[in-house]
């Protein structure tokens, strides 16, 4: 089911097409939120049921911005059902049967409909937040989760050492928070709808997170 969580922004859930680790990924959210008189996908799995809810909502021109190559998912379905442009790193062509309706972009590439990319990771990763200014929002892919509280980073590496954590991964997400934005619309997790900065902030001051299940 498809619900208007905020005005111009609509979320749906779906089983996570690949990974089944435990409770925790076994569902994933996918967004459609107005912007710049169209309308964007962010990481779509379209729904089994309740596509007619989509065919009202999606309007204007159309961009899929992929936050990270893994989530491509329905990319290819959603463009061919409503036209539009796949955006994201060049690698997500590898999991696409065409490229016929994909760009790869780069943070600081002009965007349709003024979206933006914008980088993280020390070195740098292929994952990229969106920034969708009309909606206050910034939608993104595995780096950062919803939990219960707020919103954690996600560090999937056992190994990964606590200078690690402070000295490079954390720096590189600071950025983030120099961006216009009230909402953080997460793929895991809830999302969070209004104080969005506030929310970030505290995450990139809390220990790394690991799902527990």
């Amino acid at each position: 089911m498809t619900a208007e969580v905020a005005p111009g922004v609509w979320r749906w859930t779906a089983r996570h097409p690949e990974w089944h680790p435990g409770e925790f990924g076994a569902e994933v959210a996918s967004w459609a939120v107005r912007q710049g008189g169209g309308t964007v996908l962010v990481d779509p799995i379209l729904p089994a049921d309740g596509l007619e809810e989509l065919d009202a909502i999606v309007d204007g021109e159309v961009a899929i911005p992929i936050t990270i190559p893994y989530h491509a998912r329905d990319a290819e379905a959603a463009a061919e059902r409503w036209g539009g442009t796949i955006l994201g790193h060049a690698a997500v062509a590898k999991r696409l049967r065409s490229r016929a309706a994909f760009r790869a972009v780069e943070p600081g590439d002009e965007l349709p409909l003024g979206l933006s990319l914008h980088r993280i990771g020390n070195p740098r990763r292929q994952e990229a937040p969106v920034l969708i200014p009309d909606a206050a929002a910034l939608a993104v892919g595995d780096a950062i989760v919803g939990v219960e509280d707020g919103l954690r980073v996600w560090v999937f590496q056992d190994s990964a050492s606590t200078s690690w954590y402070r000295e490079r991964l954390i720096p590189s997400l600071e950025p983030l928070l120099e961006l216009d934005f009230e909402r953080v619309l997460t793929t895991h997790g809830p999302p969070v709808l209004s104080g969005g900065r506030d929310a970030l902030a505290a995450a990139f001051a809390a220990p790394p997170w690991r799902p527990s299940g």
